[in-house]
Formats: C-alpha cells, structure tokens, sequence
C-alpha cells in the first residue's frame, strides 16, 4: 500500500499538490487542515482520506488520534508528538513541528511529512511517501515542493 501523507496546511494547499498523490492508495492528513474547505479540494485527489484534528483544527468531528493495523503494521497518527511513543505501535506518524522527521524512538519509529503549507525552520514545504508491504520495512520517503 502507498500512502500520501500530509500535515499542517493551514488552510494553503501549493498549486499543483494534489497531482502529486496520483499513484496513492490513500491519503492521510496529520492535522492542522484549519479549514475543512482543504480536505474537500483534497478529495478531488480520488482517494480515501484519513485526517485528525490538531492543535488548530476546530472539526470535533475528527479525531485526535488514529489506530491502524494495515500490513501488519500497528500504527497510531497523532497530530503532536509525545516524548515517548506508545509502545505497541511499530509507527508513530504525527505533524505539528513542520520539519520532516524519520527516527527510532525505542522501538517505534516515528515519522513526520513536514510542513505542506507553511514550512519552519529551514525546511522546505513537503509531504511524506509511506510504502507499507506485510513482511518487508516500512518505507518513507520525503517529498520537497
């Protein structure tokens, strides 16, 4: 399964973006969408979305976390990262800091597409590729706009 995955928009989808996801089984946004207008243009993408609420999101009706086994993959999306993942997850997907990130924390690893609509702290805006296969590695791949 390949899945697009994005973060903090605030409300600002760059011209272009949603052609990227072509060849995406899913998209998955990790908080901060702001206005839920971004995730209706979002699905002009055709795929299944998937989105929680961040710090700046008004929307009750989407969660602050997510639980996903796919491919075997145990999986919780959070938009603010904790110190210490859960440790039943194999991934920790979360937003809120803009920056990319790919690390083992213990023995979850914890990923972060970055900023797509206002990048920080010199890095560019970007959105993440994560191929989940049952049996091989997670694979992720960030995406520079």
């Amino acid at each position: 399964m390949r899945i697009a995955v994005i973060a903090d928009t605030h409300d600002r989808l760059p011209p272009g973006v949603i052609e990227r996801f072509s060849g995406a089984d899913q998209l998955w946004h990790l908080g901060d969408v702001c206005s839920p207008v971004i995730i209706d243009l979002l699905m002009e993408a055709g795929l299944p979305i998937r989105v929680i609420r961040g710090n700046c999101d008004s929307c009750t009706e989407w969660p602050l976390t997510l639980d996903l086994e796919i491919e075997g993959f145990r999986i919780r999306l959070e938009h603010i990262p904790q110190d210490r993942p859960p440790a039943e997850f194999d991934l920790f997907l979360h937003g809120h800091t803009h920056v990319p990130r790919n690390e083992m924390v213990g023995s979850v690893r914890c990923l972060n597409p970055g900023s797509l609509g206002r990048a920080n702290k010199g890095a560019p805006a970007s959105f993440g590729w994560l191929e989940l296969r049952r049996g091989e590695p997670a694979q992720w791949q960030i995406e520079p706009l």
